[in-house]
């Protein structure tokens, strides 16, 4: 049970991670200037690519959910983190947005009915506390509309996190992320072609694969292991993950394009992934128990009353057959 979880968590990781790598392939393969292009054909290819291959629809209620699920995972969100990333320096975008984990554990207390603890809450300001070291500069500056973005980014993925959680689709997990990919890339579409304008004519063989690894690999892969993870563990614990994010962005940019990794950011490193595996540690037996909401008499007598008396154990008869 412990190794199912913990090869669980391993696996859903991998988004996080996934997604850390976004940073290096948009300065090094995409053209410039063009974010929002870059997320239109992050999710929008993905989906339609998920939905052929599955054949499968939305149903019934379904409709509207996959609509709403898809703009707060994907549609919003991206529209947001750009106006974020735009108007403040990384760093404090990625300080803003690493309020998220907080934001899915409060969310989660109210809708899901799981516990809020002081372990998660102390977790999720060392996360913070662990990004800023991370990716915040001393010269950072501070801008009022970036700030409110990136924290309506982080509040909008939070409260779809916890509705992917409470709405459990009937269908398929690659159908259900289809479904969201699609809803989320076809919102983008107008906001792209107002902000950017028409789609560049003419596109490189680097511009082509740095896409290709977004919409199959970034979006494709990484939401269906992200949805399937918060199908079988705790909301919580999975947002938690997505503080991966920056530390993989970090290194990568440490390790292959040269830049300088100081002290205080491998101390935030190491803050960040202790807050996270804080946050995956299972409470003690003991103090589930304690938790547990105490069962009324009443209810310990019916239990009682519908066990069978024993039956008192019959003598072995002298003369059974052999």
């Amino acid at each position: 049970m412990l190794r199912n979880r913990l090869g669980l968590v391993l696996v859903t990781a991998l988004t996080p991670a996934i997604w850390g790598t976004t940073y290096l392939v948009t300065t090094e393969l995409l053209p410039p200037g063009r974010p929002l292009l870059a997320a239109v054909l992050r999710a929008l290819p993905a989906g339609l690519l998920l939905v052929a291959l599955t054949r499968r629809l939305p149903q019934g209620s379904w409709w509207w959910r996959a609509l709403v699920l898809g703009a707060l995972n994907i549609g919003v969100f991206f529209a947001l983190l750009f106006v974020g990333a735009y108007r403040l320096p990384g760093g404090v975008a990625a300080t803003v947005g690493a309020v998220q984990p907080l934001l899915v554990a409060l969310l989660s207390a109210g809708l899901l009915g799981e516990r809020l603890t002081v372990r998660t809450m102390v977790a999720a300001v060392a996360g913070v506390a662990g990004v800023s070291l991370l990716v915040l500069r001393a010269d950072a500056r501070l801008d009022a509309l970036g700030v409110a973005a990136a924290l309506g980014g982080a509040a909008v993925m939070a409260a779809g996190v916890v509705l992917s959680k409470r709405w459990q689709s009937p269908a398929p997990l690659l159908a259900t992320t289809g479904w969201q990919l699609v809803a989320g890339g076809l919102l983008l579409v107008p906001v792209a072609l107002a902000v950017e304008g028409a789609p560049l004519a003419t596109l490189s063989g680097a511009n082509l694969a740095g896409y290709a690894y977004l919409s199959l690999v970034g979006a494709a892969l990484a939401y269906a292991l992200w949805f399937r993870g918060l199908r079988a563990l705790s909301a919580t614990k999975v947002t938690f993950l997505g503080l991966l994010s920056p530390v993989v962005a970090t290194a990568l940019g440490w390790i292959v394009l040269g830049q300088e990794l100081t002290a205080a950011q491998a101390l935030g490193a190491v803050v960040v992934l202790a807050a996270l595996v804080a946050a995956q540690l299972q409470p003690s037996r003991r103090r589930r128990a304690a938790a547990a909401p105490p069962v009324p008499a009443k209810e310990r007598r019916r239990a009682a009353a519908a066990v069978p008396p024993e039956q008192p154990e019959q003598p072995e008869l002298a003369g059974k057959a052999t």
